[in-house]
């Protein structure tokens, strides 16, 4: 049997909101709500459900997407256009900026839940362990 990350739960101030935010940056389409879930569904079958919770309860997680150079393109100039800030590092220390590692783009930028979101254009590649 193969294995597969099917959905994970995506805790938010508001589900709408970053479902939408996420969403829109992207260049995704927001699911039908579900319950208490609003989702957001990934090219490789992987969905994201946002659910409102307590902001109190939100403990900030990390999400990276791989996306094509274009859609790269695309997603850095609606980041841009909307004023979102981002970093070419995830500890923020490198903000207005993109990275390169290896032999691709990424970025972080922050959701409304503050969740720390990445894109980039080649996957990690990491010595055999």
């Amino acid at each position: 049997m193969s294995v597969e990350l099917n959905h994970t739960i995506v805790h938010s101030r508001d589900n709408r909101e970053s479902a939408e935010f996420l969403a829109r940056v992207l260049g995704l389409e927001v699911g039908t709500e579900w319950g208490p879930f609003v989702p957001v569904d990934t090219a490789n079958g992987v969905t994201l459900d946002f659910a409102t919770v307590p902001a109190e309860s939100i403990v900030t997680q990390h999400y990276a997407f791989l996306v094509s150079d274009d859609e790269f393109d695309a997603a850095f100039e609606r980041i841009t256009e909307a004023g979102i800030t981002y970093f070419a590092d995830p500890q923020g220390r490198q903000p207005g900026e993109i990275n390169h590692h290896h032999g691709g783009r990424g970025l972080y930028f922050p959701d409304p839940a503050g969740h720390g979101m990445e894109i980039i254009t080649r996957p990690y590649t990491f010595p055999a362990r």
